[in-house]
């Protein structure tokens, strides 16, 4: 069976999406629609070419409202209203505006006919929050909004998964040292949020995350052990965790490598959870469709048995290719 989507919204994920499915040449994955303001020549031309993932390897061509790229014959609409969406043919829904996160909003892309709505976002009173390869077995058929939560938290939850399962979790905090992205301003302006109404490429700006405690969405046991804070710098792409915690049982530097070594090895981290063993930098992971890369030589406890972890994340093309991980595992309820 090939998985029918639409994307809602054709900005820096939902161009990803459509990047990945071409790069990887997914045959059971087909885009059928578009809706975006944008005229189709903007959007075309944002597709092919990307500051930050280069230029894509497919030709692109527009006939009226049809776009048409790799396998992939897609109708392009500019509606602004979801619940007016002609979309009876497709099976789930992606919302990437960053719009319609709500229940209740994410919803109206069903009325026209999508059988379901996967969210590239964190979401409120939605059926379910996925990691993929964290909880995605727990879907059922029930879960017809579901939120794919952060790129954040996607790098947090293997992590956080694996060391809690053998050393256990008692409490921790997480920072995430976070590229810029397309909500900030070039320049100072006015936010109600102060430390983003600076200038994103001139400074480093302490703001919020709610990536750990969306953490007790995912491992609910974990609810109100952590905590945590990012810094947005001025690089485009390109994050990563930093995780202090304190383990219920003593845990070993070499103990904790060796957990998520084997995590990334075999089983249903593999190819989610990345081990890295070189001193290696950020702009290393750019397109790195992992959602987390352990950075081994960063592990350090202290004397008193505090841990200290990092790991990275392509914020764009790691959640992008979970994007359509969990679109697919949506799909077999259909």
């Amino acid at each position: 069976m090939t998985l029918k989507i639409a994307i809602n919204g054709f900005g820096r994920i939902g161009r990803n999406v459509l990047r990945a499915l071409l790069e990887n040449d997914t045959t059971d994955v087909e885009v059928v629609a578009i809706n975006d303001l944008a005229p189709p020549a903007t959007q075309v031309h944002l597709l092919k070419y990307d500051s930050v993932h280069g230029r894509l390897d497919a030709e692109v061509v527009v006939e009226g409202d049809t776009m048409k790229v790799g396998r992939h014959e897609i109708r392009l609409t500019a509606i602004r209203n979801p619940e007016e969406l002609p979309w009876s043919d497709v099976d789930v829904a992606y919302e990437c505006t960053g719009l319609f996160t709500s229940r209740d909003k994410a919803g109206l892309l069903l009325k026209n006919g999508s059988k379901r709505v996967l969210i590239s976002a964190p979401g409120t009173d939605v059926d379910r929050t996925v990691v993929f390869g964290v909880n995605d077995g727990e879907l059922s058929a029930q879960d017809v909004i579901v939120s794919n939560a952060s790129c954040t938290t996607n790098c947090l939850a293997p992590v956080a998964k694996v060391l809690d399962d053998a050393f256990g979790i008692k409490t921790g905090y997480m920072t995430t040292i976070h590229a810029y992205t397309g909500d900030q301003p070039t320049h100072d302006t006015t936010h109600k949020d102060l430390y983003r109404a600076r200038a994103a490429a001139l400074s480093m700006i302490p703001t919020s995350t709610g990536a750990a405690r969306a953490i007790s969405l995912v491992l609910p046991h974990l609810k109100g052990r952590l905590e945590g804070s990012a810094i947005r710098v001025p690089t485009p792409n390109v994050s990563v965790v930093d995780l202090t915690f304190m383990p219920t049982t003593p845990a070993t530097v070499d103990g904790i490598n060796a957990a998520i070594q084997a995590a990334a090895a075999e089983g249903p981290l593999k190819g989610i959870l990345g081990y890295e063993e070189q001193p290696l930098v950020s702009i290393d992971f750019n397109h790195d469709k992992r959602s987390s890369i352990f950075a081994a030589p960063q592990t350090a406890v202290t004397s008193e048995g505090l841990v200290r972890v990092v790991s990275w994340y392509d914020n764009e093309w790691g959640f992008s290719n979970r994007m359509i991980d969990t679109g697919r595992a949506m799909g077999k309820f259909l």
